[in-house]
């Protein structure tokens, strides 16, 4: 049994007045201990909502949920207020996206690191303060007892990050979800912090689901990788025959957008045309056909199930999948060798 297993997970926003907005429509997927799980997409496209869904952080009213969220055999969805604050921060922790909103700017780096560790272990004054600056320490933070007495305000982008991830890692947890964890920092801290939650994963035997736009993040550290789209997984594979064969067009135009270092100079970029806006509901076929080079009428027919067109494993869900020979066979994955 995975140790999380997400089966049709749907979230709808509800409100009065207004129609409502579906932005997660059936995701499933599945995360092993010690694997990277990595959830792809454009803004928009329902990753953020989805690990909100699972870390129980969506409003209770207004927000409708369905399918089934099961940790550890728990189903997240229909756990209690009180049973989900035992699990957060002990046994799943979430890396949020920004954190200079996401750390409170009143209260001192220590103290807030200390509440979890006062929370979940037990730990209390002198003993709480000396593990919180061995964490800090950890995540590599220097000076880590002075950083303690800090605010928010007065850390770098790339030390809030990890003192986010010193928060996340403070019990060891045994999934952890990142939420775009290197938006807005410098490529040196973004490989950084990467390395950082790689020697989580290696060391301490962590799950872990990767949210990411970032496909040069995905390949160096994911071991399968869910694509989405207006909500759903249109691709899911290993990472490997995702990068070699991307089969659905979406994921096809995703990596031939990506800048080679090997193209001649001046070559302009393919970028998907359209916008994420230009969609159809998924109820009436593709939702990606408006923006697709390669759809027919038959996209439009219907509902379109996940299917293996191609190899065992690479699901995809196009009525008319990318033939493996067409595909770009991306040089991204070179960063995994080093290069």
């Amino acid at each position: 049994m995975p140790l999380l297993s997400v089966d049709e997970l749907t979230v709808t926003f509800t409100g009065r007045g207004r129609r409502d907005v579906t932005a997660v429509s059936g995701v499933s997927f599945s995360v092993d201990q010690g694997q990277v799980v990595g959830l792809v997409g454009e803004s928009g496209c329902g990753k953020s909502v989805t690990s909100l869904a699972l870390m129980g952080l969506l409003p209770r009213q207004g927000v409708r949920t369905g399918g089934r969220a099961d940790f550890d055999g728990q189903d997240l969805l229909r756990m209690s207020n009180s049973a989900l604050r035992d699990l957060r921060g002990k046994q799943l922790a979430m890396i949020f996206q920004d954190p200079l909103s996401s750390l409170n700017p009143v209260v001192p780096i220590g103290l807030q690191v200390t509440e979890i560790l006062t929370r979940h272990r037990g730990l209390r004054g002198q003993a709480a303060r000396k593990e919180a600056a061995h964490l800090l320490d950890r995540v590599g933070i220097p000076d880590p007892t002075r950083r303690l007495k800090e605010y928010p305000h007065q850390l770098s982008g790339g030390m809030r990050q990890r003192a986010l991830i010193a928060m996340a890692v403070a019990c060891a947890p045994r999934l952890l979800i990142a939420d775009e964890p290197t938006t807005a920092l410098d490529v040196t801290i973004q490989a950084q912090i990467l390395e950082l939650l790689k020697e989580l994963v290696d060391q301490e035997g962590t799950a872990l689901l990767m949210i990411t736009h970032d496909l040069g993040v995905v390949a160096g550290l994911c071991d399968e990788v869910n694509v989405l789209y207006a909500g759903k997984v249109v691709e899911a594979a290993g990472r490997r025959p995702l990068f070699a064969a991307p089969a659905h067009p979406y994921a096809h135009g995703l990596l031939g957008s990506i800048p080679r270092l090997d193209a001649p100079r001046g070559e302009p970029l393919t970028p998907i045309r359209g916008s994420i806006n230009d969609t159809i509901a998924w109820r009436d076929g593709c939702a990606f056909a408006p923006r697709c080079d390669f759809y027919t009428l038959e996209c439009l027919q219907g509902t379109i199930e996940l299917t293996e067109p191609h190899q065992p494993g690479h699901q995809v869900r196009c009525v008319h999948p990318v033939p493996p020979a067409k595909a770009p066979g991306h040089h991204v994955l070179e960063k995994e060798d080093g290069a």
